[in-house]
């Protein structure tokens, strides 16, 4: 046989299309010709798989050598084709048989010596693979990625050897070897935070109906701190959403996946953050902040020291949950479906009242500026975190609720709305906030009103609903009443701030 064709999978994002490696031998000067579009270390696979095939104890076909990688018009890069190449090398110099292949992937790249090593993406290679109906073969550096996945079909390998040994019959590949994780209870506590019990209360809502939150106040009043222990409030990820999850850090650091099974990501990026780093970037783009923070939670200190453009830049992935990121080479995709929590001064002194505020009405929204309207508007629920009051902080404070009291609260909530509705209150779209944010005629008139007086916008308007119906489903309220909607309008610090400020001016 002087042609074989040998399956394997790209990595292109959270996606692996199929990839056909295809090798014609013919007569002719010895030679290798690598087509279908391979980066620079595609190319430099011919190299590698010479000296594996070598080292393996088999011969490198003395014969012109077309290597296709199809489709011709994808990206490749990366040495995850170097197994499959050097298979279907052997294939079609009929050193190898060529009868299992249809029913199998492989992807890995080769040392020198013919060992296997692991390539990034290994887990949306897998998935994809055992979707198709085929198994795939990896290499053992990738075993605790593929382990996570509870589907059977993947096998691993050391070396090239054993998969020529394996395709031959003569030897079995190993299954993954399954792990037990334990999820650890997060060192961070609800009941930590001395006061602050309006804080500890939106924390709640927040958790329990998935909203985006802002947090106003002087510094060390404990902002972050408080956002810090929303993840302790949030049920762990299902297994769908921490495979979703773990395809995407496995495309950064795979290494870290089996501590961060199951645990929903916290993503703090630094405010001098690029929009790259944030949103994605590369000729062929990698994940950014906001994609790693899938399933989780991205938090902002310090948000207006952010780049404008780089938060307007989230005000789509918000609405949308992914990101659509087109460069010159290629075109992704990333889920991005976060909360976003952010914290931040009232004002460029970090006081906005009383003796500490040094900065005029003019400084402070000129500072409040930097944030656009539109981006405000995607914070479901903004608050003011004050400094405690005199006698908070004395010899016996009083400790709070626990988080994993809490999280059972919140826990119930997310099992009502997924029964009513599928999704967490949150993500309702204008339809599901029409079916179950009903108002009786009088609320809504109230509520209109209310929203006139304050100038808020109709995506104000549907926020608070949704902000109400978390608060109700806390109660195990099937309706939504006034005193959910009054609490749901007293989170909305920032809109207050700003009429404050204008008043002031006037």
């Amino acid at each position: 046989m002087s042609l074989s064709v040998v399956f394997t999978r790209a990595a292109l994002g959270v996606n692996a299309p199929l990839i056909s490696v295809e090798v014609h031998l013919s007569n002719g000067l010895p030679g290798l010709t690598l087509v279908g579009l391979p980066e620079t270390t595609v190319k430099e696979s011919r190299d590698r798989v010479r000296s594996a095939i070598i080292n393996s104890g088999y011969t490198y076909p003395a014969k012109k050598i077309t290597i296709n990688l199809a489709p011709a018009d994808l990206p490749k890069e990366g040495g995850r084709y170097d197994l499959p190449i050097a298979i279907a090398l052997l294939v079609a110099s009929e050193q190898l048989s060529a009868s299992r292949l249809n029913t199998y992937e492989f992807v890995g790249e080769l040392a020198l010596t013919g060992a296997l090593r692991g390539v990034p993406g290994a887990i949306s290679g897998a998935l994809a693979a055992l979707r198709a109906g085929r198994q795939i073969v990896v290499a053992r550096e990738n075993e605790p990625e593929v382990s996570l996945i509870e589907e059977k079909g993947c096998l691993v390998a050391e070396h090239l050897q054993e998969v020529c040994a394996f395709l031959e019959g003569r030897h079995e590949l190993d299954a993954p070897e399954e792990h037990q994780f334990i999820l650890p209870d997060s060192a961070e506590d609800l009941s930590d935070i001395i006061g602050q019990e309006q804080g500890k209360r939106a924390l709640e809502i927040t958790a329990a109906g998935g909203h985006n939150l802002l947090l106003l106040g002087p510094p060390g009043t404990g902002k972050t701190m408080l956002a810090s222990r929303l993840n302790g409030l949030l049920p762990p990820l299902t297994s769908q959403d921490a495979l979703e999850s773990a395809a995407i850090i496995s495309l950064v650091n795979a290494q870290s996946l089996h501590t961060q099974w199951r645990k929903r990501p916290f993503r703090s990026p630094h405010h001098s953050a690029s929009l790259n780093a944030m949103v994605g970037g590369g000729a062929i783009p990698e994940p950014g902040e906001i994609s790693l923070a899938h399933n989780g939670i991205l938090f902002l200190d310090e948000l207006p020291e952010f780049e404008r453009r780089v938060l307007d830049a989230l005000r789509e992935p918000i609405e949308s949950g992914q990101i659509h990121i087109s460069r010159t080479r290629a075109k992704i995709s990333y889920p991005a479906r976060f909360q976003l929590v952010a914290a931040m001064n009232p004002s460029p002194s970090g006081h906005y009242q009383g003796n500490h505020n040094r900065s005029s009405p003019e400084q402070t929204l000129r500072y409040l500026g930097r944030l656009s309207g539109p981006f405000l508007d995607r914070f479901d629920l903004s608050l003011e975190i004050p400094l405690p009051p005199a006698g908070v902080l004395g010899h016996n404070p009083k400790t709070g609720e626990s988080s994993a009291t809490v999280r059972q609260r919140v826990e119930a909530a997310h099992d009502r709305q997924y029964v009513r509705q599928n999704t967490l209150n949150a993500r309702l779209d204008n339809a599901g906030i029409r079916q179950h944010c009903r108002l009786s005629e009088s609320d809504a008139q109230w509520l209109e009103e209310t929203l006139t007086r304050f100038g808020l916008s109709v995506r104000a308007w549907q926020r608070l609903l949704k902000v109400a119906r978390t608060i109700a489903d806390l109660e195990e309220c099937n309706d939504i009443e006034r005193r959910h909607l009054q609490e749901a309008l007293s989170y909305r610090a920032i809109d207050r701030l700003l009429l404050h400020l204008q008043k002031m001016l006037a």
